[in-house]
């Protein structure tokens, strides 16, 4: 999808009720990194669940230039707080039912590969560490290819070397032409190209 611009205009979310943040605007293309900046409560969640079209912003608009047949919601990768990994199955099975989700094409055993996990697909995501976890969760955007990625405090439960493969990552999606939008409480391991800082609520 090359060529894109994600494009925000006085763009307004709610949350429990409240305006979290408003009159927010901002374009991005493929290559940028997106820092979503700001204290508990400012809304960064929120600002990445309606750019997913998870949740309808209070006004305003947001938007993926050319605009997909099937919305935006096809064109993204959402990584929220939850794993949306099933304990049950193995990693391998938790992958293959996301690839069939999103009709990916990626190999498995690459995506295992390349978060670290080499050798470990077989294993139930029960039996995982926190960061191991976070691990599978990360190879979900690996085995079907969309160009946005939105990630919500992606570093959580990483270690450093874990940290460092996610930088690569990230890296290889934007030469690769894609777009990262993330909500951040620490600096990520790679350089934004732009920051969007949300401020406090009152209240």
């Amino acid at each position: 999808m090359a060529g894109f611009r994600l494009i925000a205009e006085a763009l307004s979310g709610r949350r429990g009720g409240r305006t979290v943040f408003e009159g927010l605007a901002f374009a991005a293309g493929p290559g940028e990194v997106l820092a979503v900046t700001g204290p508990n409560g400012a809304g960064k969640s929120t600002l990445l669940r309606i750019v997913a079209g998870l949740l309808a912003p209070a006004s305003g608009k947001v938007a993926l230039e050319p605009t997909p047949e099937a919305g935006i919601g096809t064109a993204v990768h959402y990584l929220g707080h939850q794993e949306a990994l099933k304990p049950s199955f193995t990693i391998a099975e938790n992958l293959g039912f996301w690839r069939r989700l999103y009709a990916g094409t990626g190999d498995i055993e690459d995506a295992v590969e390349d978060v670290g996990l080499g050798g470990l697909s077989h294993l139930p995501v029960a039996t995982l560490s926190a960061g191991q976890k976070r691990r599978v969760a990360i190879a979900r955007l690996l085995v079907a290819t969309r160009p946005v990625w939105l990630l919500d405090e992606p570093a959580t439960a990483l270690d450093a070397a874990a940290e460092a493969m996610l930088g690569g990552l990230i890296d290889r999606h934007c030469a690769g032409g894609g777009l990262v939008m993330a909500a951040i409480h620490r600096p990520l391991p790679v350089e934004p190209t732009a920051t969007i800082a949300l401020g406090r609520v009152s209240p």
